[in-house]
């Protein structure tokens, strides 16, 4: 499993084309929360987006998870949405989310990862004002690191 991911880790989107495509179908689906409310990433185009494909099962998703929680605490006032997606069921991911006690804007879409162009966890998309992608980031990263909350206040 890990060296799975680690190869991930090295991956990287390089073709505009494909930036597109997925742009465009990442703008595309919808996501239902853990009440099973529909929800369009549309209403986000005020700020900035991060959104972070995982599942229940991955443990590098999980280990991230922290310092995740607390770069979306440090950028609360950089204009930053978090959102977790899972295209787990809404029963999974709400039993992790109370039995790990993180309180995320946690999400099930309503495509399959594959569908999305997403076969490596984590894998995380930063989206700006426009909906555009304008970081991908494959696998786990320290998301409170000095270096990476420099780099999204830049973003």
């Amino acid at each position: 499993m890990c060296y799975f991911l680690l190869l991930g880790c090295n991956s990287d989107i390089t073709n505009k084309k494909d930036i597109s495509d997925l742009e465009s179908l990442q703008l595309k689906t919808s996501f239902v929360d853990l009440n099973e409310n529909n929800l369009d990433l549309s209403v986000f185009k005020k700020g900035k987006t991060v959104i972070s494909y995982w599942a229940t099962w991955c443990r590098p998703c999980i280990e991230e998870m922290p310092s995740l929680k607390r770069a979306e605490e440090i950028l609360e006032d950089y204009g930053y949405t978090f959102l977790l997606v899972s295209d787990e069921t809404i029963s999974k991911i709400s039993n992790f989310k109370n039995d790990r006690n993180f309180d995320f804007n946690f999400l099930k879409s309503n495509k399959s990862f594959e569908t999305l162009g997403v076969y490596f966890m984590p894998t995380t998309y930063i989206f700006d004002e426009n909906g555009e992608i304008i970081e991908t980031i494959v696998g786990a990263i320290e998301w409170d690191s000095e270096e990476m909350i420099t780099k999204l206040k830049m973003l």
